[in-house]
């Protein structure tokens, strides 16, 4: 077995780059919700509908980092790739545990003076997110002067069910850098990627100059190329080209030059002289 072929067999460890696929499912209260997919047909099934934009199929994933809680996150740590696996958690391993003393009660008028609140299509009802005090929680109760919001992550208390399968593992400069961009804000294939040794330049697409989501992502994709790829500059592009305006008016032929002096018009003798008659 050639080391490459012996290299890409090996268990996965933490840190590593890996393209994944996978199913959650949160379970409880005689219900079962589908948590994400990376399968569009799961995802249709299970929700009758596909979201605006999504794109389905395996997603870069980095081995024992954020994106899954730890006790998920944990037993993707050594596992084979390609080969596919299912898990059961509990809620203590998974979401947490429900805690009551995160349900709290606002006044209505705190609401409403919330930024999301003052947005013209702001609509407040049972299941709205909103972000009190640099929290995020979802409205279960409302009256006229009261609103009751839960802070417990949305599947707490519920056990959750997965299916994994790591595709394969990320490899090439270019490539992991992508996958970074992908997992902290996303549209990696329209940022153009150069790296010199340990020296990364990303051009920023035009789509991306203006999005509020960039300001926020730039500081952590930039951090991550530092940590996770070890970078010792990372330098982004942002280049505004003025487009030339066309030219309404169309090309205006050259004007008909007048004859020159000496020159006879058409039909005329070159040397004619006109005479006006003699007065008798």
């Amino acid at each position: 077995m050639s080391p490459h072929a012996s290299e890409s067999a090996a268990p996965t460890k933490p840190g590593e780059l890996v393209h994944l696929e996978y199913e959650l499912w949160a379970e409880g209260g005689g219900r079962t919700d589908l948590i994400d997919a990376t399968s569009e047909e799961v995802v249709q099934k299970a929700t009758g509908t596909l979201p605006s934009g999504r794109t389905f199929g395996p997603r870069p994933h980095l081995i024992g980092g954020e994106y899954f809680p730890a006790g998920i996150e944990k037993v993707l740590e050594s596992a084979q790739i390609g080969t596919e696996f299912e898990r059961e958690f509990a809620p203590a391993d998974a979401f947490g545990e429900r805690d009551p003393n995160l349900i709290e009660l606002f006044s209505m008028s705190e609401v409403q003076r919330l930024p999301e609140m003052r947005r013209e299509d702001a609509a407040l009802d049972i299941g709205t997110v909103l972000t009190i005090r640099g929290r995020r929680g979802r409205v279960v109760t409302l009256t006229q002067a009261r609103v009751r919001v839960d802070f417990n992550p949305p599947f707490a208390g519920r056990k959750i069910r997965a299916k994994f399968r790591i595709v394969s593992r990320i490899e090439g400069a270019v490539e992991q850098v992508r996958a970074l961009i992908e997992l902290e804000y996303g549209h990696s294939k329209e940022f153009q990627v150069e790296v010199h040794g340990k020296s990364i330049v990303l051009t920023i697409p035009d789509r991306t100059k203006f999005d509020v989501a960039w300001f926020g992502a730039k500081p952590r994709v930039v951090d991550r190329l530092r940590t996770q790829l070890e970078a010792h500059s990372v330098k982004l592009i942002e280049e505004y080209v003025t487009p030339k305006a066309a030219s309404a008016d169309k090309p205006v032929p050259p004007a008909a030059s007048e004859p020159a002096a000496g020159t006879a018009e058409k039909g005329t003798p070159a040397h004619a002289h006109t005479h006006s008659p003699k007065s008798a």
